[in-house]
């Protein structure tokens, strides 16, 4: 069987390619080991979790991007209603319960086995049309923006942002220079993935040709099942890819969520 997703569907649901589901989780409560999920180019902002698995390798659940990278997985939301302070700096108050009530990226920082930084930080950031900006550890810096020696990319070290909490709400500043955070493309991360099963042992399942980005995983340190992996050679970073990798690796798994890959679940050991 063969289901169909667009986001850009505004009728009825029925996964054919005439009504397409409008997310991929709605796919995913239908698909049955042997089914193919073909998603439509688009931006899907939502967390999507298999509830079942393949049978074996001939049946597989695929999910698939009609046209590779053409559809996006992103854990981020487009956020509107930013507040000017001056200058540059415009404020964005958000209520906790926006992000559920387990997991708010803007409390959460980053940690993990050999991750090491002088200052903490946050698993969630701030986008600026699709680049990350930098986050700061006081508003003063929001203001004032202080040089960083260790960028990669010193022209664009202004744009940085600082969150507090404050009665029941996540506050991000943000330096946006010469931009309106309300005319741009201006993101947060909201979801800890973009797809992941909620429980182990979800397996025979093939992610293909998809851009999966702007998950709010914590740090997940190098995979101790490297044998597990695969990554065909000759691809660009960001590219469609496909690893191979036990679904009980999670630290594995969650490096894929962090990563612009595709994955494949469970296959055979490459020869």
């Amino acid at each position: 069987m063969i289901y169909y997703v667009s986001e850009k569907q505004k009728g009825k649901e029925y996964g054919t390619k005439a009504a397409p589901f409008r997310t991929i989780t709605a796919a995913v409560r239908k698909a049955q080991p042997g089914d193919t999920v073909i998603v439509a180019p688009g931006i899907y902002r939502e967390r999507v979790a298999p509830v079942r698995s393949g049978l074996n390798e001939n049946n597989r659940i695929t999910f698939r991007s009609e046209v590779p990278r053409g559809a996006v997985i992103t854990g981020a939301d487009l956020i509107r209603g930013w507040e000017h302070v001056k200058d540059g700096v415009w404020r964005k108050m958000i209520p906790n319960i926006y992000f559920g009530d387990e997991y708010n990226p803007y409390t959460t920082e980053i940690q993990g086995d050999w991750y090491q930084s002088q200052k903490p930080v946050h698993t969630g950031a701030v986008y600026l049309n699709g680049r990350a900006m930098y986050e700061v550890s006081t508003l003063a810096e929001v203001m004032d923006p202080p040089d960083n020696p260790y960028t990669w990319e010193p022209w664009d070290i202004s744009y940085t942002w600082y969150t507090q909490q404050r009665e029941g709400l996540t506050v991000i500043y943000g330096n946006f220079q010469k931009y309106d955070p309300n005319q741009e493309c201006v993101e947060i991360n909201v979801r800890r993935n973009c797809f992941m099963p909620e429980k182990t042992g979800i397996n025979y399942i093939t992610v293909s040709g998809f851009v999966i980005r702007q998950a709010a995983t914590t740090w997940a340190p190098p995979p101790r099942f490297r044998t597990a992996w695969w990554v065909p050679t000759g691809q660009r970073a960001g590219s469609s890819r496909t690893v191979r990798f036990p679904s009980h690796d999670a630290a594995a798994f969650l490096w894929e969520n962090l990563s612009r890959r595709g994955m494949r679940i469970n296959g055979p050991e490459p020869g």
